[in-house]
């Protein structure tokens, strides 16, 4: 598994919630209808703008508040990674259950504008800007981690290794 992502920045702030990042309207809709309502009233038209591989940057307490499962949609809307100041303990968990890579760094918010292009490692837990070159150390994600990245989430990992039945439409 490549560790090592590139893409386009977005900077939100401090205190983000799950609710900010997924209405509640939303969540009565398929993954990919609900997946246009990101960040609906904290940065309007965001969905419009956001392309594949692009990387949202976040500052303290990222993601706090209800257990929505907002990485389903960050990834349905093809974003590569997460990188914050700190993570909400659940919402860094929702994350690496969905595939998500999500990696806390330390002054991140500070080092990046929208627009900036990053380059990270998340298995060495650095991240670059590569347009100023500041680099900032972060915390590497464990060995377990990675191997539930690599495999798309924990649910496709346990399939994989015979715990849980493969799930319908994955084409395993």
């Amino acid at each position: 598994m490549d560790t090592l992502v590139t893409g386009r920045v977005w900077v939100v702030g401090d205190s983000v919630t799950t609710d900010a990042m997924y209405p509640a309207f939303a969540m009565k809709l398929p993954v990919a209808e609900a997946a246009r309502h990101v960040f609906y009233e904290l940065r309007p038209g965001w969905t419009d703008q956001v392309q594949l591989g692009d990387i949202v940057v976040a500052g303290r307490n990222f993601g706090l508040g209800s257990s929505r499962p907002v990485a389903a949609l960050f990834r349905e809307l093809g974003v590569a990674a997460l990188m914050a100041e700190e993570f909400n303990s659940l919402f860094l968990r929702n994350c690496i259950n969905h595939g998500l890579p999500a990696l806390t760094v330390p002054g991140v918010t500070r080092s990046f504008t929208d627009g900036d292009t990053a380059r990270l490692d998340f298995a060495e837990g650095w991240a670059e800007n590569l347009g100023s070159g500041t680099r900032l150390a972060g915390g590497a994600l464990p060995s377990l981690v990675l191997d539930i990245l690599a495999a798309g989430g924990i649910v496709p990992k346990l399939a994989r290794e015979g715990y849980v039945p493969i799930p319908a439409g994955s084409g395993r």
